[in-house]
């Protein structure tokens, strides 16, 4: 038999390596092993990776230096879950530095991490994958390849995944993407409310959150308020609010605050009578965070009409009168922008006034700047319009708070305590009252304000104050008529608009319209009437009241006086305006010395006080005028000094040189000197001496023309009377021989001025002899119009009745327009556009 030999073992394959466990202590390692074939080594690479990057961010930065991020880049696309889910972990983790963060979005990484949302995956990748794509939302270029690359849809998908992770990163995502206004149209489409709802029922309160807070983003639509209605979100919400832990009351009202900004989403809240249930939430609750919110949501609302009436119903008022009472400030100013927003309903106004005025008069005490000019507004809404509101606030003792408050220097407050005065200027009681506490001196300030809001507003408080002259003057002497025309030139329609208002109100005495017309007011309307953008009817209608007000002015400027301007005591004729020159005021001109210069004819009929009652009882009683003018009697008949020849010589050839101040006698020294008592605060105008050869022209006249029968009578009897006056008829071949010039020139020397009384001209021309008509015309009661010509031409233009021609008894004819000759055949009326008119102009 033979022996059995035992067969040998066969070797193993050469090129199969055993099992090997690596350890490294250096980082560096670790990345050098990302670039291993093998899914183990690699899958334990990026544990460590993550581990050292969860370290802190040194730890992250230095993983970027040696060149991590590309590595784990490429392994989000490995053929292995393990590794993809390694590496994601790795890189969201790191994720969280800025600095990787930028690097990401230049490396294009999202098509990666959004691939990895796929259903398929497995959850730990989807945490992470989201949890990075979270961090790269917060930048904008991130946000914008997410939302490209198609990341919305699976990250609303995975909003109702199991896991509780996923669902924060993924809700957080969302969150972030849609702060644009790309990310809400985009999400908008993919029916993503219902989803976030039933976060709300998440065991985890920062899902809640952040469920609540994307809510509120997308809520801001309005497609999206009607599909969170649809969907019984406001429902929800309610609850969360109904529940005693307040941890996400704030939240939760801040999507309800955008709901009640929507009709129908409001008529539904108020359907399952959800509105007073939010309203006594609101008004009750201990945060506020909440109340200001609530209030701010209401103030947004109001703006629509339906909402307004709809929270009116619901009685909103109370529960924002309640929060006034809250002692956070911005609770208080919170609500005083929602009851500013309700006035523009009359029925919330009407509740308002009565119940909560006096709330905001002491809320104008308040220490906090925002809370007392939210107050203030709340008020110049509370009495626009409102008779009953204003006389609140006064009984409310709010007068003395709003004054402080106009005079603050604070722009806002100041603006609206100037809209409030203005309502309480309806008041005559109030206006007066106000006008004695030096309103119109407290408006100067805003007036020069930068602030165009302050600006327009004080402009409208000034129209309403400034309606009679102490409270004019008041604002002269403050400085406020300069402001005022400053405010013309302003870019802002509006506070040029008002700034003409106030000019109309201004203007309504002469002191006020002589010192617009110094401050070169009438350039500046001229530049804006001329403007078809800039002009405004107030603005035609201040230069009308200006020249009405100012008959100087007028007739220098444009050369005419209709039959309504009625010339006053302190009217003068200082010539032809040139442009770019102002009319200076009569005592401007008086101050001048003597000068080879126009004479300056002035009017001046007021009569010694002891005639005064006679001499008013001359003049016709409608036709009477206070113009408030101070009459001097000191001067009396010594106004004028006797001259000699060598005096009148010199005047004539170099007129400039009168004589010295020193010279002059007293009396005339008067006329060109500083009262030395004059009235405290505003100095007023200086005001002529009485020209006694006016005043009894104007007895004389009245007793010979008034008896007479017809105006036509009057008329031509007028006109003799002045021309007797003044020289008499002159031949008209004859004209150049009728030396008023001389006259005058001795006249100005007498009298040591350049201002003439008219009743000192003895031989006067065409323009003195039609300004004596007009005068007298004027205190007559007769209408006459006077107009300036060339070469010191002037005429008066009547309109008189015809008789009914031959055979037509009766027949009634519309007034026809004459001028009056003065000058060659007193009395001679010619048709107005006739050949002889025409050689009298």
């Amino acid at each position: 038999m033979g022996k059995k030999v035992k067969k040998a073992a066969e070797p193993p394959p050469q090129d199969v390596f055993d099992p090997l466990l690596i350890e490294s202590k250096t980082a560096a390692t670790a990345v050098l092993m990302l670039l291993s074939p093998e899914e183990d080594i690699l899958a334990k690479a990026c544990d460590a990776l993550y581990k050292f990057a969860s370290k802190g961010d040194e730890n992250k930065g230095t993983l970027v230096g040696l060149g991590a991020l590309e590595h784990l880049k490429q392994l989000l696309c490995h053929g292995s879950p393990a590794v993809r889910s390694s590496a994601t972990r790795a890189l969201a983790t790191m994720a969280a530095q800025e600095d990787v963060k930028k690097l990401l979005r230049d490396l294009d990484v999202t098509s990666s991490l959004i691939a990895q949302l796929a259903a398929e995956e497995d959850v730990v990748v989807h945490e992470f994958a989201t949890l990075c794509l979270a961090h790269m939302a917060v930048e904008y270029t991130s946000k914008e390849k997410i939302l490209e690359q198609g990341g919305l849809e699976p990250l609303v998908r995975l909003l109702s995944s199991p896991d509780p992770d996923v669902q924060k990163n993924s809700v957080e995502c969302l969150y972030l993407l849609v702060q644009d206004f790309q990310g809400r149209a985009a999400l908008g489409a993919l029916n993503a409310i219902p989803p976030l709802l039933e976060l709300l029922d998440s065991e985890f309160p920062i899902i809640q959150m952040l469920a609540l807070q994307t809510l509120e983003v997308i809520s801001k639509d309005s497609e999206s308020r009607k599909t969170l209605g649809a969907n019984q979100g406001l429902a929800c919400l309610l609850k969360i609010l109904d529940t005693e832990v307040h941890d996400l009351h704030v939240e939760a009202l801040a999507v309800l605050g955008n709901c009640l900004q929507d009709v129908q989403s409001l008529q539904l809240i108020q359907q399952t009578e959800g509105l007073p249930k939010l309203l006594s939430i609101v008004g009750g609750s201990p945060l506020p965070a909440l109340q200001r919110n609530a209030a701010k949501a209401i103030a947004t609302a109001a703006y629509d009409s339906e909402i307004r009436k709809i929270l009116h119903e619901e009685e909103v008022e109370t529960c924002l009168l309640k929060l006034l009472g809250v002692a956070d400030a911005g609770v208080r100013v919170a609500a005083c922008q929602a009851i500013s927003a309700m006035c523009e309903n009359s029925a919330s106004k009407r509740v308002l006034g009565l119940q909560g005025i006096a709330q905001l008069v002491q809320l104008l005490s308040s220490e906090d700047a925002e809370v007392e000019e939210a107050a203030v507004t709340a008020l110049a809404n509370v009495t626009a319009g409102s008779a009953a509101n204003t006389s609140a606030v006064a009984e409310a003792e709010g007068l003395e708070p709003l004054l402080s408050i106009l005079s603050s220097g604070r722009a806002g407050a100041a603006a609206a305590a100037a809209a409030v005065l203005t309502s309480l200027a309806r008041h005559e009681p109030l206006r007066a009252h106000l006008q004695s506490h030096g309103i119109l001196r407290a408006l100067a300030a805003p007036l020069a304000s930068s602030n165009s809001q302050l600006q327009s507003r004080a402009a409208l408080a000034v129209a309403a104050f400034a309606c009679d002259a102490e409270a004019r003057a008041e604002l002269r002497n403050a400085g406020g008529l300069g402001a005022l025309v400053e405010l013309l030139r302003s870019k802002d329609k509006e506070v040029r608009r008002n700034a003409c208002w106030a000019l109309v109100v201004c203007a309504s005495d002469a002191p006020s319209a002589a010192e617009l017309c110094s401050l070169g007011v009438l350039d500046i309307l001229e530049e804006l009437n001329l403007s078809l953008e800039h002009r405004n009817p107030f603005s035609e209608a201040a230069v009308e009241k200006l020249l009405g007000n100012n008959l100087a002015q007028k007739y220098s400027q444009l050369g005419y006086l209709s039959s309504r301007d009625i010339i006053p005591d302190g009217f003068y004729d200082c010539g032809q305006l040139r442009p770019g020159l102002r009319c200076l005021s009569l005592e401007e001109l008086r101050q001048q010395e003597l000068a080879d210069r126009r004479a300056v004819i002035f009017i001046s009929a007021q009569a010694p006080a002891q005639d005064k009652a006679e001499a008013s009882s001359l003049i016709p009683a409608q036709e009477a005028r206070d113009f408030n003018f101070r009459s001097n009697k000191d001067l009396g008949d010594h106004f004028f000094s006797p001259l000699d020849t060598k005096d009148l010589f010199r005047l004539c050839s170099r007129k400039g040189k009168g004589k010295k101040e020193e010279e002059k006698p007293q009396a005339v020294a008067q006329m060109t000197s500083e009262g030395p008592e004059e009235l405290a605060g505003e100095h007023p105008p200086w005001s002529p001496p009485p020209d006694p050869i006016l005043l009894d022209y104007i007895k004389d006249a009245s007793r010979a023309i008034l008896p007479l029968s017809t105006t036509r009578e009057q008329v031509v009897a007028l006109a003799q009377f002045v021309a007797a006056r003044m020289g008499g008829p002159i031949d008209r071949d004859k004209l150049h021989d009728f030396s008023w010039e001389l006259h005058l020139s001795q006249v100005e020397l007498e009298l040591k001025s350049n201002l003439v009384p008219i009743g000192r001209v003895k031989k006067g021309t065409f323009c003195h002899r039609a300004l004596l008509f007009k005068v007298l015309a004027d205190r007559l009661g007769l209408a006459c119009a006077l107009f300036r010509g060339q070469c010191s031409r002037g005429w008066n233009e009547v309109e008189l009745l015809d008789e009914s021609p031959p055979g037509v008894p009766g027949l009634l004819l519309p007034p026809r327009a004459y001028v009056v000759d003065v000058m060659f055949e007193p009395g001679s009326l010619l048709q107005q556009g006739s050949a002889e008119a025409e050689l009298y102009k």
